[in-house]
């Protein structure tokens, strides 16, 4: 009786506290290095190629610790990006809220693995050997409840709750955070065509997935980190097994040059630095509307009366969409901003040329040289504007090489 009392508290380990928090930590990162190295950057985006070995050990890993179809989690993946914040996103917190999202991810998850025309237009190239059809598809039960044994088997009775907080773990970690918050909350490098957000500049929790901006404004790239205060840990494990020959990077974010010194021409080589880094060029393009929003406030709020009120009331309600891509505001949202700067010279200006300037790269027709044309038109016009942070963009912008 004794040895099956001692059994049921403590298991076959009869571990202690932080013993027992170590194991749980340790295998649930473990996991989360599964999804962001072998299901998103290798299999979902193709950014690396792994050893046989290697990529067998994930899809076991994520057999016996989630349960999930490779297949399943890849081609909703690529669906999300094909069909960003619009109808057919998966699991946009635009679409859905971002409390289902964040709480109900996993269920979303479900919903979407169950429509076989998603998995048959963005699943093609998963694994689909004999292991995979008749074990992991077929069973993906299977693998959970033999970790829920081994659990049980170390810990006694507490196994049973560091089994449920393995089942949580990529379910709220990852289509929740991830999928919830990295589109709503925190900052953005690139002014990508999405709501998709840093969540914080360390990935480490979520194994690199944090820097979800990055990894939409160059979504093939291995590696998510950009800045150099950011840190992506899964990178840091691709580049362990890149040295020991077990894994092989196919492609990664470019990097930003700047030619030096002032560039009175603006040439082929411009054009083209422009297109490959527009993400980025947008973003500091926000940057001068956030400006001078802040100054046009600044501005009203020295003359609160008659029609300056008006526009005050106006512009703080439109404030945090001046900077957004259209493409993901609202008809009537776009509407209200383009009330709001009706009044405003400068205003009016940057959000003309920014979609002026968004058509460089949104034209499938024009000839390079018709597209370097335009380009050398709009810096023009930009330094005789009138406007001092767009006048610095343009001669900034003419700095830019392929």
């Amino acid at each position: 009786m004794d040895h099956v009392l001692s059994f049921i508290t403590g298991g076959l380990s009869q571990s202690s506290w932080w013993e027992i928090l170590a194991y749980t930590l340790v295998m649930t990162h473990i996991t989360i290095v599964s999804v962001t190295v072998f299901l998103h950057r290798s299999q979902a985006h193709r950014g690396l190629d792994l050893h046989p070995a290697v990529m067998h050990f994930f899809r076991f890993w994520l057999w016996m610790t989630t349960g999930m179809v490779t297949k399943e989690w890849v081609a909703i993946h690529r669906k999300h990006h094909a069909k960003c914040e619009r109808d057919g996103d998966p699991h946009s917190p635009m679409l859905f809220g971002i409390w289902k999202v964040l709480f109900r991810g996993a269920e979303l998850y479900r919903q979407e693995s169950e429509n076989k025309e998603t998995m048959a237009k963005f699943g093609h190239g998963t694994p689909d050997d004999w292991l995979e059809r008749n074990i992991y598809s077929r069973h993906s039960l299977w693998g959970i409840m033999t970790m829920l044994a081994i659990d049980i088997a170390l810990f006694g009775a507490i196994g049973l709750t560091v089994w449920a907080v393995q089942m949580a773990w990529i379910p709220f970690w990852a289509a929740g955070v991830v999928n919830g918050i990295g589109h709503y909350w925190g900052y953005r490098n690139y002014a990508s065509p999405d709501t998709s957000t840093n969540v914080f500049p360390w990935g480490i929790v979520i194994g690199g997935e944090e820097l979800h901006n990055n990894h939409h404004a160059h979504g093939t790239s291995a590696k998510f980190s950009s800045k150099w205060y950011e840190f992506d840990i899964g990178w840091c494990y691709i580049s362990v097994l890149r040295f020991f020959g077990l894994a092989k990077v196919k492609k990664v974010a470019p990097k930003l040059k700047l030619e030096n010194g002032h560039k009175p021409m603006i040439d082929l080589s411009t054009l083209q630095g422009v297109i490959t880094h527009r993400y980025e060029v947008m973003a500091r393009y926000a940057d001068v509307v956030k400006t001078t929003a802040r100054q046009e406030l600044a501005k009203l709020k020295s003359t609160p009366q008659g029609a300056d009120a008006t526009n005050l009331t106006m512009l703080r309600r439109v404030r945090r969409w001046l900077h957004r891509n259209e493409d993901v505001l609202q008809p009537e949202q776009v509407a209200q901003v383009d009330q709001a700067i009706a009044r405003s010279q400068s205003l009016s200006t940057l959000v003309q040329m920014r979609r002026e300037l968004g058509r460089l790269w949104e034209s499938s027709s024009a000839s390079s040289e018709q597209l370097l044309s335009d380009l050398q038109a709009w810096c023009q016009r930009a330094q005789q504007s009138g406007i001092e942070g767009l006048e610095q963009f343009a001669i900034r912008l003419r700095r830019y090489a392929a």
